[in-house]
């Protein structure tokens, strides 16, 4: 019996009602709670973490990257991670149906929705490379494993290549290094036949060819051989070692903003989608520590794969960690590469590492597609919508797929690295600041915390109040001032984006932070009220329909009211007025002698 009665509590209800429903038939939810981990998991350890983290922290100096990016991850990052994910598991709606909250930001849904397709667009791209590398990788020797084929050039130096004028040329390193730069197998395949790249991003020209545990399993293995590489533990000094006066420069701490978001998805819109399947007791705290600590876990596991094989490839070329290979996204199929060529029986690993990648890149693209899709469906909500489902995952699918073929071009990796910095960088950092800003101070942080009690049993630690109210906008706010004021125009390599290009980045970027006050002008115009303020606090007052989903779970503040004028007009009619009248005259009351009343109904 007790047994029962705590697990009636753990579901909402109280001993001795009969147990509430928690979960949603109409939407759905997910099997159990492994089930939404793993997923989430898949969703935020994604290619970000072995594919971006390190470029980015390659590009900004190694070590001085790593100190921003830990205290962006326990004061930004955790709190907002807890944060989407208690906001889409209460109210069970996507990133356009939760701001019911506070209609007048639902242009904050609609920025999340446009980061995503962004950021799905070439994320696709990268997927498609994996692709390419795992079929390729399907012959007895890896095509960039020596300096022999056509797409090589006279400064290419492979480690296992026997060209004795590459290894003379080897021994005159600090001479031919004023001259001219020494490159690896891996990186001219990448350059010079992967992207086939052109001069300039405005030409295009041609479109080049077809481009949870597992993954630690490959790292691992990739990590071992790393570290027992001559010049490793050079690479990884390189990568634990901050360059203090890079610290001071806050395009590192840009950086590492957007990193943080980018990596746990936050401000994309699919941590409230996925948690909106969520059945309402689930605890999303204890989810949201362990998801966000494996996930940033990873990315420094994978950066000390990446650098002791960069400083391997530093002592090789006799060049300097820094100028070893492509500061660009590319790093990761450029030094990955290079690791699997050492390892025996290179092809297998190759195949294995490049699956591992394409599932990494699966995983995120599939939460990415299904973030849009449930935005559009459940805000339009009807039967017929619900039931063609498919047909509106099939189209923004190709719809993604059209967009995304302008970036398998020539130029695609300029394109590629262009969206990476603007579209899905700062407007992350602006949605997630005004996300915060809108729930605690425009709703109200006592409302919203005690919407965490009724749906968890307890509130949000203290630490989770203080980040949310205060620390995360104020650090978020810092950080987007002092980027603008020191703001740098993106480069990649030796190549100079033109003025054009730039524009179309910055224009990508507001176009998702746009929403929010052209859908807040929208949304007050729309709202009653015979002056600005009046139509101001109906614009953001909470909608009638916002709270939980379920009517079971409706209780407290949310539970249906009747007001007083309906209630004086129920009026209780028995079954069978005639008997009902009967008993009530023989249970009326008679006056005793004695003053006292006695019943004549020997029953009462």
């Amino acid at each position: 019996m007790a047994d029962k009665c705590s697990e009636g509590l753990l579901n909402g209800t109280v001993p001795g009602e009969q147990g509430k429903q928690n979960k949603s038939v109409k939407r759905g939810n997910w099997g159990n709670q492994i089930e939404f981990v793993l997923t989430s998991v898949g969703y935020a350890v994604g290619l970000g973490n072995v594919w971006r983290f390190p470029y980015l922290c390659y590009r900004n100096g190694g070590g001085a990257f790593m100190f921003p990016y830990f205290i962006m991850l326990v004061f930004c990052g955790i709190p907002l991670f807890f944060m989407e994910l208690s906001f889409g598991q209460f109210a069970s709606q996507g990133c356009l149906g939760v701001w019911r909250v506070s209609p007048m930001f639902k242009g904050v849904g609609y920025g999340m929705m446009v980061v995503s397709t962004y950021i799905g667009i070439y994320y696709n791209v990268v997927i498609c490379i994996a692709f390419y590398y795992f079929f390729v990788s399907m012959t007895r020797v890896l095509p960039w494993t020596y300096c022999s084929n056509p797409w090589n050039t006279p400064d290419c130096v492979g480690v296992l290549d026997g060209n004795i004028s590459s290894r003379a040329a080897l021994n005159l390193t600090h001479l031919l290094n004023t001259t001219q730069k020494r490159t690896s197998p891996s990186e001219e395949y990448w350059r010079r036949y992967v992207l086939d790249l052109s001069d300039d991003i405005g030409n295009l020209g041609e479109v080049v060819y077809f481009t949870a545990t597992f993954p630690y399993v490959v790292l691992t293995i990739l990590f071992v051989r790393g570290i027992t590489l001559e010049g490793a533990l050079t690479g990884i000094m390189y990568y634990l070692t901050p360059q203090w006066d890079k610290i001071l420069n806050a395009k590192v701490w840009g950086d590492a903003a957007s990193q943080i978001f980018y990596s746990l998805g936050c401000a994309w819109g699919g941590l409230i989608t996925m948690a909106s399947y969520n059945k309402f007791h689930n605890n999303c705290y204890r989810d949201s520590i362990i998801i966000s600590i494996t996930n940033c876990a990873t990315s420094v596991y994978a950066g000390f794969v990446i650098f002791s094989i960069l400083g391997f490839m530093a002592n090789h070329l006799g060049v300097d960690v820094s100028k070893v290979a492509d500061h660009g996204p590319g790093l990761a199929f450029v030094a990955y590469p290079e690791a699997l060529t050492l390892l025996p029986i290179s092809p297998l690993w190759s195949i294995l590492f490049f699956f591992m990648l394409i599932l990494l890149g699966l995983g995120t693209q599939f939460c990415l597609l299904e973030t849009l899709v449930t935005a559009i469906v459940d805000e339009v909500g009807n039967e017929w919508i619900i039931r063609r489902k498919t047909f509106v995952t099939l189209g923004v699918a190709v719809a993604g797929f059209l967009l995304g073929v302008p970036l398998t071009t020539q130029a695609g990796i300029y394109w590629l690295l262009l969206m990476d910095n603007y579209a899905a960088s700062f407007s992350l950092v602006v949605i997630s600041c005004i996300m915060c800003v809108a729930i605690m101070y425009i709703y109200g942080h006592r409302n919203y915390f005690k919407d965490i009690e009724m749906m968890l049993g307890f509130p949000p630690p203290l630490f989770f109040q203080i980040c949310w109210r205060f620390i995360s906008p104020a650090i978020i706010f810092f950080i987007l001032v002092f980027t603008v004021i020191q703001y740098r125009p993106i480069s990649y390599n030796d190549y100079v984006y033109p003025t054009w290009a730039i524009s179309i980045g910055f224009l990508m970027a507001l176009s998702s932070v746009i929403c929010i006050p052209i859908y807040a002008i929208y949304k007050v115009c729309r709202s009653e009220g015979d002056t600005l303020l009046e139509r101001l606090k109906n614009a953001t007052k909470a909608s009638k329909d916002w709270g939980p989903a379920l009517p079971e779970h409706r209780s407290g503040r949310y539970a249906p009211t009747f007001s007083p004028s309906t209630e004086s007009h129920l009026e209780v009619q028995p079954l069978q007025p005639e008997k009902g009248r009967g008993e009530a005259a023989a249970a009326s009351p008679v006056q005793g002698s004695n003053g006292s009343a006695h019943s004549q109904d020997s029953r009462l």
